[in-house]
């Protein structure tokens, strides 16, 4: 709407990407922080609430906190969306899928859950990842459709090691498979996976930026992508979205995300990376992520080969649970490594 209206009375305010990118911001923010406390009153009266698992009892005090906030920070993110970007760029489209359509598989997720009053309902895990795939070939599809550049690139290069070509098909849908459920793995305390996604947005908005940026991108030695620097509106209105959440998520948590934001918010990570050539240094600004996924890939692989576990409980946060750690000190000090993971990733775009 505002990229429309500044082509049509030549107010060049709004064509900036980084105005725009400011204002989704504080809309989504804003909208998120005046709908959550009506959304906590409805979600308490009809009792959807957050299942709780038998195999974490340390966490029965959160059995009556509502869930499925993220459908609140996603529907701010979208209206943001609407308001401020250019919606004639395929990227954006793109984008927007992203973020319905795993938001909609989480959706269908927490929602069987809820009914059943029982964590380990909802989607069957191989239904899940049928429905995640279906909608990561959609997006897939959506880039190759635009012509979009197959190139691998690693980082410290600044030339491509190699051209996927029609491999990148199943390498993207891998990239969306494994951060969608990578950050999904995380949300298990009380903002624990609201605030590194914050983190990593802002690095992947940045990169992306950068990229469609025809100066920048000459200058910093990445390639030039025209049209990828709209999506960090996106990114900017899907963090303030999440910075409204957590006015409500931070410990002792009001509402959790569910699997409706936590999926979203990884499937457009995936996108992000995709789009500012940056699947492997997703590993870095993603850390907390892949921290996770990795300690219940060794507890199930050490269990099925040794019948031993590594850790008291995976994914990792909870072995620090068990160890008597406090729950806010868990969250804090992975906040921390997240940062610092980020700042490096960023140091890391010069080094080329």
């Amino acid at each position: 709407m505002l990229f429309e209206l500044s082509q049509l009375l030549d107010m060049s305010l709004f064509g900036y990407i980084s105005v725009r990118a400011g204002l989704a911001f504080f809309i989504a923010f804003g909208l998120t922080l005046y709908s959550m406390p009506k959304y906590l009153a409805w979600a308490i009266s009809k009792n959807a609430n957050q299942p709780i698992s038998k195999y974490v009892p340390a966490h029965e005090n959160k059995r009556h906190t509502p869930t499925m906030g993220g459908a609140i920070f996603l529907i701010a993110t979208l209206i943001a969306i609407g308001i401020t970007v250019d919606l004639t760029n395929p990227y954006i489209w793109g984008g927007i899928l992203t973020l319905i359509g795993f938001g909609l598989v989480g959706f269908k997720d927490d929602l069987g859950k809820v009914l059943a009053g029982d964590n380990l309902e909802g989607l069957t895990p191989r239904g899940k990842m049928l429905l995640q795939a279906l909608v990561a070939s959609m997006a897939t599809g959506i880039l190759i459709y635009t012509g979009f550049p197959t190139e691998f690139y690693i980082p410290f290069l600044k030339t491509p090691l190699f051209d996927l070509g029609y491999f990148a098909i199943p390498f993207w849908i891998l990239i969306f498979l494994a951060t969608t459920n990578a950050v999904n793995l995380t949300d298990g305390l009380d903002g624990l996976a609201t605030i590194p996604s914050v983190i990593a947005l802002f690095t992947l908005g940045a990169i992306v930026y950068v990229t469609g940026h025809a100066i920048f991108s000459q200058y910093i030695l990445i390639p030039n992508i025209k049209g990828v620097g709209e999506v960090m509106i996106l990114a900017s209105a899907l963090s303030g979205g999440l910075l409204g959440f957590l006015w409500y998520n931070c410990y002792p948590a009001e509402v959790f995300m569910g699997d409706t934001g936590s999926l979203a918010i990884g499937g457009f990570l995936a996108y992000l990376a995709i789009l500012g050539k940056s699947e492997v240094l997703l590993i870095l600004i993603g850390i907390i992520f892949v921290i996770e996924t990795v300690s219940v890939i060794l507890q199930v692989g050490s269990y099925k080969l040794r019948k031993k576990r590594i850790f008291l409980m995976a994914p990792i946060h909870h072995h620090f649970e068990l160890k008597n750690w406090a729950e806010n000190k868990i969250i804090v000090r992975f906040w921390m490594i997240s940062f610092i993971a980020n700042i490096l990733a960023l140091i890391s775009f010069k080094f080329r």
